[in-house]
């Protein structure tokens, strides 16, 4: 008895881990098309015969288009916060800090971790004026960016390298419109140097932002 149901367990963590290798496998070419296209470009049929998967196969993983879109968004948003955040684990709070995130999204444009250069910023021109889950998703994943470049300049502010009435959300706007001022520049005209202007105004803007002793540590870094 003990012998047999051993062997079903074996076998269904069997399939388990291929459904999940399946499912990465989807994920990783539709965040890819995504990013080129747009989440309207996705479609169960069209990942099955490019994937040389079976098309009920991959419904039964997702069920439908909204729920492939949705999975993609969810899948993206972990990519961008292991290529952008989480390297700066171990940096502490400053207006270094600020500048490093600032350093890895534009890396993670350039590098086109995505095909067509930063995922939410394609799929959000896409999804702006419309509403439903996939929308709401886009815009929670756009908010929650925001909030956290806000946060950490806040935080470098609270070290005293950033002025002490800084209004944090301000300039998280300005640096992020930067950013992707310098994706869409890269990615319309294949010009890289979209990214070296875009580290310049960032830069800047921190300096007129920042104490003595934030633009020491920005000289010294």
């Amino acid at each position: 008895m003990s012998g047999s149901t051993g062997g079903t367990g074996t076998k269904a963590d069997g399939r388990v881990e291929r459904g999940n290798q399946t499912r990465r496998l989807v994920l990783g070419r539709t965040m890819d098309i995504a990013s080129v296209e747009g989440l309207d470009g996705l479609s169960l049929g069209r990942i099955a015969t490019e994937l040389s998967l079976s098309k009920s196969g991959v419904f039964a993983l997702f069920g439908s288009k909204e729920e492939l879109q949705l999975a993609t968004v969810r899948a993206a948003v972990s990519v961008f916060s292991h290529r952008v955040v989480t390297p700066l684990r171990d940096v502490p709070p400053g207006i270094v800090r600020v500048r490093e995130l600032c350093g890895n999204w534009l890396a993670y444009s350039s590098e086109r971790v995505f095909a067509g250069g930063c995922f939410f910023y394609a799929v959000s021109a896409e999804f702006d004026a419309r509403t439903g889950p996939v929308h709401d998703a886009v815009a929670g994943a756009r908010h929650d960016w925001a909030v956290y470049v806000e946060r950490t300049l806040s935080e470098a502010c609270a070290t005293g390298e950033l002025v002490a009435d800084l209004d944090a959300e301000q300039v998280a706007f300005e640096v992020i419109a930067l950013m992707e001022a310098a994706n869409a520049h890269s990615v319309l005209f294949d010009d890289p140097r979209a990214y070296d202007r875009a580290e310049r105004g960032i830069t800047a803007r921190l300096r007129a932002v920042a104490t003595d002793r934030g633009r020491e540590a920005l000289d010294a870094a």
